[in-house]
């Protein structure tokens, strides 16, 4: 698993005798193994030899459905031998700030394109206007260098329309 993954907490988790910690009952991840990992980049790394196109590509593997972290916390119950919400609890923590319910590969407004092979997908490039691009960095170093969080999340804004502010910090400060 990857760093955060839950799967090694929920076994130190059933190790203690429980509770498995689940931050939503309907909170979803993707997973991929890390042989699945090594070969998403072994593939990756040889379609960029042979279709130039694809060269420098962002490559996204195609992981199927993602799971629900509560079912994969019963089923690793079910797995140690004993009940969920009977021998083991399950307890809903809440979700960290910043936290996704669902993870999410691409944005809704990203493309991808088919490959050559079926598990891989290419992410179709961006293109910005290079003098606009460069002033924009500029707002944003400017703004930084002043420590104008306003103007930071707005230099922010344009040059990333999909994103958005988490206001965590200000909720923070302001207390």
């Amino acid at each position: 698993g990857s760093t955060g993954s839950v799967v090694p907490l929920f076994e130190k988790q059933l190790a203690r005798g429980g509770p498995l910690t689940v931050t939503d009952p309907n909170i979803t991840r993707y997973f991929m193994t890390p042989h699945e990992a090594v070969e998403l980049v072994l593939q990756a790394s040889a379609m960029g030899v042979v279709d130039r196109e694809a060269a420098g590509g962002i490559f996204v593997l195609d992981m199927g459905e993602p799971v629900r972290i509560v079912e994969l916390a019963e089923q690793m119950i079910r797995l140690a031998g004993k009940r969920p919400h009977e021998d083991i609890e399950i307890e809903f923590t809440g979700l960290r700030p910043g936290e996704k319910l669902h993870e999410e590969l691409f944005h809704d407004t990203e493309a991808t394109q088919p490959t050559s092979n079926a598990a891989l997908r290419l992410a179709a490039p961006r293109t910005a206007d290079r003098a606009a691009l460069a002033q924009s960095i500029d707002q944003l170093t400017a703004a930084a260098r002043d420590t104008n969080d306003g103007e930071c999340r707005a230099a922010l804004q344009r040059l990333v329309p999909e994103y958005v502010a988490d206001r965590a910090p200000d909720i923070i400060a302001a207390k």
